[in-house]
């Protein structure tokens, strides 16, 4: 997949684009993917994908995000789209009238533009669907789609996250929820413990589920090739220890090693229990141990 940050950066060729901050690629958002691929196979001209950097939400009303800008390319790719346009959005383009954004469209000279039917743009979020016509003749607006009684938005399963439902959260993106981060050197506590844990730093805003959670690891680098581990994940403020900064810490089962500097993604695959204050080192580390076995119990059936 061919990525750019400005339409003008393409070639010069007629295209079908959809167009959305597509934080998460949510179930929503891949049915608009679907449709843009079906109609850039109709019309026989590259699908591309007009994104924001950071999505649009976290610059105006300062959400967290579902998705780095890495993550998200990489789901683009995954559902076969050929090109990504990922515009930084900043607060001068946010400020842009409507007439600007519309001839940047024009410049990706669009057969068709397929947009959820709440689509607005501009300053103010003056522009509409009507106005996408004057950029083409063919505007697909798709409805919200719904799961569970509710709709299907990125809002809906950041709210499911903060609550640590990452079982709800995953039904709502069509997959396990997951973060990508680097390992770092932390204080050494869980290797005291003889729990000895990865702490991976994900970048500022990325959107993190609290309490202990059984999870999948993978990693793919020159230097190991492609792993994949089964794992404890604890994400918080580590209590018993009086911490005042949140940490994510893994516990990969059956590993010994040094994984500092690898890059690691880390799938959340249920709730194990909240985050807690124990009375001493001991009962935490009494507790670690439950929870791997705990663990082990969800992921058996994993493949």
């Amino acid at each position: 997949m061919k990525t750019y940050i400005a339409p003008t950066q393409r070639p010069d060729t007629e295209t079908v684009v959809a167009i959305g901050s597509f934080d998460g690629v949510h179930l929503g958002h891949q049915a608009l993917l679907a449709q843009l691929k079906a109609k850039a196979r109709e019309h026989r001209v590259p699908s591309v994908v007009y994104t924001f950097d950071p999505p649009t939400r976290v610059l105006t009303q300062g959400v967290e995000f579902l998705s780095t800008l890495p993550e998200k390319l990489g789901l683009l790719s995954r559902y076969g789209i050929d090109e990504t346009i990922a515009v930084p959005f900043t607060p001068e383009f946010a400020a842009r009238p409507k007439e600007e954004f519309l001839s940047d469209l024009k410049a990706l000279r669009p057969r068709s533009v397929v947009v959820g039917e709440d689509f607005h743009f501009g300053k103010g979020r003056s522009g509409g669907l009507a106005d996408l016509y004057e950029v083409t003749p063919e505007v697909v607006s798709l409805p919200m789609h719904q799961l569970g009684g509710g709709d299907i938005k990125s809002t809906r399963i950041r709210e499911l996250l903060k609550a640590g439902d990452v079982v709800g959260a995953g039904r709502l993106l069509g997959r396990h929820y997951d973060a990508q981060g680097v390992v770092v050197q932390g204080d050494q506590l869980g290797r005291q413990l003889g729990w000895p844990t990865a702490n991976i730093r994900v970048p500022e805003g990325k959107s993190l589920p609290l309490g202990v959670f059984a999870v999948v690891v993978e990693t793919e680098s020159a230097s190991l090739g492609w792993k994949r581990w089964y794992g404890v994940a604890n994400v918080g403020f580590r209590p018993t220890v009086n911490g005042t900064e949140r940490r994510f810490e893994v516990h990969l089962l059956d590993f010994a090693g040094d994984l500092y500097g690898q890059e690691l993604q880390i799938k959340f695959f249920e709730k194990l229990r909240g985050e807690q204050k124990f009375g001493s080192l001991d009962e935490l580390k009494a507790q670690i141990a439950k929870d791997a076995e705990a663990a082990r119990e969800v992921l058996k059936q994993v493949r």
